[in-house]
């Protein structure tokens, strides 16, 4: 178990704070295994570690694997959500909800309890009915998100994975069953297999913890870019922050706010993003899951910094 330290942060800087986490997570046994129903992730080592805290001026500090890119699968969902409602407003949420599934990712269960209407954006089928809307507004989602990742990382190079994307397609009846059945009840707008295609190009997103911290910044600065451009007002940036806290790890949202108290988005990619409203943002890696489909070496990262740091929204 770890204990506090003396202070480190602020006085000197957060690099002390993740060195140690680095050491502690060496030498943990458990480390879960990467999601194997995707065949291009499935030979993923989940012994490589990885973390990267981003301040709100750009300043990065990382530790382990911080700079090699990995999937980004689900962690890609918070940027499609705050695309569109940056675009559509409260409108969004007459085609998909705001609360806690309690069901894996994948599920099909409560969609015909409901009408079509997914419980959240993060959940596989809210995702689908989000990256539709950016599609019907923009023309080209992955390309709209690929801007914004681009220019809020810094790297005008990131972008996806086709091996990965291919991977995806070979093996998404699943998704392909959630779009067919929600367009069944009018709740997607583009034919399936275009959303198809956008859907697993977006998680087929490559990008390091370093990037993906920086991308995320605008949601601790309150809905402001990196150039200082508005892309969400603050209370929109609230709604979305709120929103990661709740449903961003799926049906284990409960145990990482208990464990971590940040808003966060997990991805079977093994990473996770994390938010810091008003001081900085996190990315950790590492591509061994639990049960549920989150990083078991990634949580186990983000509690002890919220307890070294005593940074946290509770």
């Amino acid at each position: 178990m770890i204990q506090p330290p003396a202070p480190v942060w602020p006085a000197d800087s957060f690099q002390p704070v993740l060195d140690r986490i680095a050491i502690e997570i060496a030498v943990r046994a458990e480390r879960g295994a990467p999601a194997d129903y995707i065949p291009a992730l499935a030979c993923a080592d989940p012994h490589r570690f990885g973390m990267a805290v981003a301040e709100l001026d750009g300043t990065v500090y990382g530790v382990g694997d911080w700079q090699t890119p990995f999937s980004a699968q689900s962690l890609t969902k918070t940027f499609t959500l705050a695309l569109v409602l940056a675009q559509e407003g409260e409108a969004l949420w007459r085609y998909v909800g705001r609360e806690p599934s309690g069901n894996p990712f994948n599920s099909l269960v409560q969609l015909e309890y409901e009408d079509g209407i997914p419980r959240n954006p993060f959940i596989n089928a809210g995702a689908l009915v989000v990256t539709d809307h950016l599609h019907s507004l923009t023309g080209d989602a992955i390309g709209t998100l690929l801007e914004f990742l681009r220019a809020e990382s810094g790297n005008p190079d990131l972008g996806f994975n086709p091996s990965v994307a291919a991977s995806e397609t070979a093996n998404g009846d699943r998704n392909a069953a959630l779009a067919h059945f929600m367009a069944s009840y009018g709740n997607v707008a583009n034919p399936v297999p275009v959303l198809l295609d956008q859907y697993f190009r977006q998680c087929s997103v490559e990008a390091t913890c370093a990037e993906l911290a920086l991308a995320t910044g605008f949601l601790a600065r309150h809905g402001i870019r990196a150039d200082a451009s508005s892309l969400l007002t603050r209370s929109q940036a609230k709604q979305v922050n709120a929103i990661m806290l709740t449903c961003g790890t799926y049906d284990a949202a409960g145990d990482f706010a208990y464990r971590v108290g940040l808003p966060g988005k997990s991805g079977v990619g093994g990473g996770i993003i994390a938010v810091v409203p008003g001081r900085c943002t996190l990315c950790v890696w590492s591509p061994g899951l639990d049960a549920r489909g989150n990083s078991v070496a990634g949580v186990a990262a983000l509690d002890p910094f919220t307890t070294l740091t005593g940074l946290s929204v509770f």
